[in-house]
């Protein structure tokens, strides 16, 4: 089978016994001239893979992998001479970041507790009370003449949503003007005071603000259900994680010796100059 990643095919074979059943990492499933391949690799190589690949089947899958890797491994072994100095720092920058990747794992080891996630939780919602929020339409216009006239128009019986629809130049007309739900500081305060004051199903007279002048009908409100702990599980994780890398490394900054003087005066834009690294 041909390699569907970026090689191309050049009919390379590989003598290989593969196992009945592979039992960990390191389990030989080929070995091109006296270098092993293991399932391992394998792994390393099917995670790195565009989604698209992912999804294929795993049999295609371990095959295309597998003869990606020895293609590979027969290439890197003609390679003869010094590696460029763009393998070499390329080399550095990924185990410089898979190394650091690594210590950050350990650290969430400790950080990441079940306990340390309920603490946050309370912390934030333990005393909060969920804030009232409104579901509104509005009707947008230009001048207040307009907006008294639609207004009367709406006592009168006419129907909001289709009058805005007509009427409202605001991006919201076509849904009849409907906004959705929102609580407080969505709003600019003129237009959040006045939805405050209204009942549900009341319209209110225009209100002005730096968009122009609003006929407005609060639909409904309501008062939202406290998050769960699972609903928020994955926001207050990354806060956690966010919290401990910035205090590790600021106590690893403040211990260590840092020298960036040698940055002063190189100019920015030498970073796009692949040349350099000739």
């Amino acid at each position: 089978m041909k390699p569907f990643f970026s090689l191309p095919a050049f009919g390379l074979l590989a003598a290989m016994a593969l196992p009945a059943a592979a039992e960990d990492a390191d389990t030989v499933v080929a070995t091109v001239n006296g270098t092993d391949i293991t399932v391992g690799h394998m792994i390393i190589a099917r995670a790195t893979l565009p989604p698209r690949f992912q999804e294929l089947p795993d049999d295609v899958l371990f095959t295309g992998i597998l003869d990606q890797l020895v293609q590979q491994t027969l290439l890197a072994q003609s390679y003869e001479g010094e590696l460029p100095n763009r393998v070499t720092l390329s080399l550095e920058n990924e185990t410089r970041s898979l190394t650091a990747g690594e210590e950050l794992e350990k650290l969430f080891e400790g950080a990441l507790t079940d306990e340390a996630v309920q603490a946050a939780y309370d912390a934030r919602f333990a005393d909060e009370t969920p804030g009232e929020e409104y579901n509104a339409s509005h009707i947008l216009l230009e001048t207040e003449e307009e907006a008294i006239a639609v207004k009367a128009e709406i006592d009168g019986g006419a129907d909001f949503a289709e009058t805005a629809k007509e009427k409202s130049t605001g991006p919201s007309g076509p849904n009849g003007g409907e906004l959705g739900w929102f609580g407080t500081g969505a709003m600019v305060p003129s237009f959040e005071a006045a939805v405050i004051a209204l009942e549900p199903g009341e319209v209110s007279d225009p209100v002005q603000t730096q968009f122009g002048w609003h006929v407005i009908v609060l639909n409904e409100t309501r008062v939202p259900e406290q998050p769960t702990l699972e609903d928020v599980r994955g926001e207050i994780e990354g806060e956690i994680r966010e919290a401990t890398i910035n205090a590790y490394v600021e106590e690893l900054t403040e211990a260590a010796e840092i020298d960036q003087s040698g940055a002063e005066g190189v100019d920015p834009a030498l970073l796009k100059d692949l040349t350099l690294l000739d």
